[in-house]
């Protein structure tokens, strides 16, 4: 098992990553999903926000996203409208906050410590810029299985208490970051009623 390297985002790998993205999430709606000119836009805009895990020279997950000012008086959006035209075009460099659009990795090389090197990689770049924290709608694809029978607020709220698992919230939590409940309409993902949750990690290192 070779190890792992962390770089910044570079347009030679923009198509490999959009299929990774494309795979990770198949049941997501493809206009809510990157498409390849929306991931070369990352590459080009802002690609010190954006990390790529590689084995050899083969990218096998990454993590990107956006600076920007986060209205947490009205945290409903879509990930379109908060994030732009070519999913960026909403960056501002004087923005407070990294929100994080995607983080994916190749379902092959999962349980290999990816994820959580990505979240500590965009945390750096948090206090590195100064920026307050992390902002995201995150996706609850254990949602799924509850649809039917809780709101997502309540199936958010389980998996807070602990008496829910979810792949992918448990995960964040465990990354210390807060679920500060649902975010309805999300994206198009008719598995989880189009549900996503809004997750914060506050960078206590911030100065004013």
């Amino acid at each position: 098992m070779t190890d792992l390297t962390y770089t910044n985002l570079h347009p030679k790998w923009a198509e490999q990553l959009t299929e990774i993205e494309h795979t990770v999430f198949a049941s997501i709606d493809l206009e809510d999903l990157l498409s390849l000119r929306d991931m070369e836009a990352y590459c080009r805009v802002f690609p010190e926000g954006g990390f790529v895990a590689l084995d050899g020279d083969t990218p096998v997950g990454f993590g990107l996203g956006i600076l920007l000012d986060f209205d947490f008086e009205d945290t409903s959006h879509s990930l379109d409208d908060l994030t732009g035209e070519e999913d960026c075009g909403n960056h501002n460099p004087d923005g407070d906050w990294y929100y994080g659009v995607t983080i994916a990795v190749n379902p092959q090389y999962r349980k290999r410590g990816i994820g959580n090197r990505l979240y500590e990689l965009r945390k750096e770049v948090v206090r590195t810029l100064n920026k307050k924290g992390i902002v995201a709608g995150g996706v609850i694809p254990g949602y799924a299985k509850h649809l039917n029978e809780m709101t997502a607020d309540q199936y958010i709220d389980q998996v807070v208490a602990g008496n829910l698992h979810d792949p992918t919230l448990s995960f964040q939590i465990a990354n210390g970051f807060q679920a500060r409940g649902a975010i309805p309409d999300y994206l198009d993902d008719p598995t989880v009623g189009n549900n996503a949750v809004l997750i914060v990690w506050e960078n206590t290192d911030y100065q004013p």
